[in-house]
């Protein structure tokens, strides 16, 4: 026995300073977790929190340590990646008021591959300070330290390694025992049982099998529909297609609301589909949503499920990540049981978010990615939304040449498309204006430090257009239709919200038929819900009870 520990007891002894000064390094670095909730409140953790954050500094401390066997390596490189998570949480929070959760770690993969969507939301302060920390981190352990198996021979130093990997296991074994209760409000949970504790809770939550029975069909194959010709035909065992049933076109469009709320000094040109359409509406107003600035699945998946985001559990932070993938019924499930071919256009790659494998589960027949564009289809950054009105009006008019020059023929399917436009994605901030642009969008001086918003405005000017191409093309069809479109969230723009006003998140929507006929007999406005709007629409169609 004294043998063995004399053997071991190097490997500890060098170890301790590293690993006991980075774990007060690393309980330190939380503390600046922005909403800030201070030492006293951090003291008063239960201690099954602190031990479970102790378990998991001494394996993550643990795995670089076996590898490069350099203790104070081993702790800077784990506390930079710490710092890096801590940072981006705090980015995060600034931009979208909600904390990093687990399922935001494969953002950093995303960040690799599209990294004009994440860095400068990050800030580049706060990326080179990031960088910076891996770097100190490779020049202190590379130039200056010795790895310990120099000194002590292999089979101790792996000895010694794996206790302390043991000790941080069974750390974790033992806080787990105890009850450490969740929200699922991350505010709440890491000022109560801190962010690393959240963070690993919350990876438990995750990994458990879903029971797909706890979330209600809420576009169930045995709905019954309304009594109307479209629906009788729709609702047999082996549905036909017919011409009576309706195509339905859903756009959410990116980061869209209606900006007059905030600042009035909008042109009215900028809106001239939008209040025409809504003057039109069969149903509009503002639209209560799953996210706020980005996170457009939750949104997404909201809508096209039909159920709200707070009663998903641990999976309304990502949606797509295993619920999506489960079984659960979706809007497109149900129209592909009644004779509907079932079409999503997304002009990003369809990988992101795992679309390409979420959506044939969802229910969509084809799934449009960018691959469908050019790059000249591109406004700005992305696709734009008038490219995306194209693509939609040549499905529209590929099905209604097939179908007859009349468009009665009983073989052309009914369309469902579901549009998630890409064009107003920021980040706003790494575009330009000129002032011929500005004076064309705008009848009011911009606040100071405003720049995003006349960049914002010109791309909402592209989804009015967007809008009224769509509307033409429908109105061209006897087939009767349906266009609904709503925003995902409002948009990220701090600056502008600090010098008019902070929005409170909802966005707006509106429902139009082309043969409702309603011009100048004006809708008044109702407020929805994300998760009531698809069932709204089909029962507006026709196509549920």
């Amino acid at each position: 026995m004294l043998d063995w520990l004399n053997q071991v007891s190097p490997v500890l002894f060098r170890a301790l300073l590293p690993l006991l000064g980075g774990w007060i390094l690393w309980v330190l670095m939380a503390q600046f977790l922005q909403p800030i909730n201070g030492w006293r409140q951090s003291l008063t953790r239960p201690k099954a929190a602190w031990i479970l954050g102790f378990g998991l500094w001494l394996v993550a401390f643990s795995v670089p340590f076996a590898l490069f066997q350099r203790p104070y390596f081993s702790a800077v490189i784990v506390l930079a990646g710490w710092l890096t998570v801590v940072l981006v949480s705090n980015a995060k929070f600034q931009s979208l008021r909600e904390p990093f959760v687990v399922s935001d770690f494969e953002y950093f993969t995303d960040a690799i591959r599209h990294p004009r969507l994440y860095i400068p939301f990050l800030g580049l302060g706060r990326f080179l300070l990031a960088a910076a920390g891996f770097i100190a981190a490779a020049v202190l352990g590379w130039m200056v330290e010795v790895p310990l198996t120099r000194t002590i021979g292999w089979a101790s130093f792996f000895t010694g390694a794996g206790i302390i990997a043991a000790m941080g296991i069974a750390a974790i074994w033992l806080a787990t025992r105890f009850y450490l209760p969740i929200t699922l409000e991350p505010i709440t949970d890491n000022r109560e049982i801190g962010f690393a504790a959240s963070l690993w809770q919350y990876g438990v939550a995750e990994r458990r099998a879903i029971d797909a029975s706890i979330y209600p069909p809420i576009f169930s194959s045995a709905d019954t529909m309304a009594s109307t010709p479209a629906a009788e035909s729709a609702a047999t065992s082996m549905p036909t297609p017919t011409p009576t049933l309706p195509d339905l076109m859903v756009v959410q469009s990116e980061s869209f609301f209606d900006v007059r709320r905030v600042f009035s000094g909008v042109a009215a040109n900028v809106f001239r589909e939008w209040d025409q359409t809504t003057d039109e509406a069969i149903a509009h107003g503002q639209l209560s949503v799953a996210a706020w600035g980005a996170n457009t699945v939750r949104t997404e998946f909201s809508f096209l499920s039909g159920l709200a985001n707070e009663t998903l559990g641990i999976h309304r932070f990502n949606p797509y990540r295993k619920l999506a993938l489960s079984g659960i019924s979706s809007m497109a499930t149900f129209l592909q049981g009644r004779g509907y071919r079932t079409v999503c256009i997304h002009p990003y790659p369809a990988s992101f978010y795992n679309r390409a494998t979420v959506f044939p589960k969802l229910g969509f027949d084809e799934f449009i990615d960018v691959s469908a564009f050019t790059e000249t289809d591109k406004f700005g950054a992305y696709i734009g939304d008038v490219a995306v009105a194209e693509k939609i009006k040549s499905l529209l008019e590929t099905r209604n040449a097939n179908s007859g020059a009349d468009n009665h023929a009983g073989d052309a399917m009914p369309l469902f498309m579901f549009v998630i436009t890409m064009e107003n994605h920021g980040p706003l901030q790494l575009e330009t204006i000129t002032e011929q642009e500005r004076a064309e969008l705008f009848v009011a001086p911009l606040p100071p430090h405003c720049e995003t918003l006349a960049i914002y405005v010109r791309h909402l000017a592209n989804a009015d257009a967007m809008l009224g191409r769509l509307r033409e093309a429908l109105t061209a069809q006897t087939r009767p239709g349906y266009l609904c479109v709503y925003g995902d969230h409002v948009p990220i723009m701090p600056e502008v919200y600090a010098a008019t006003s902070t929005p409170d998140g909802r966005t707006d929507y509106f429902i139009w038929h082309n043969q409702a006929g309603r011009v100048g007999n004006k809708i008044s406005a109702c407020d929805a819900q994300i998760a009531d709007l698809g069932v709204t629409l089909l029962r507006h169609a026709g196509l549920k009870s």
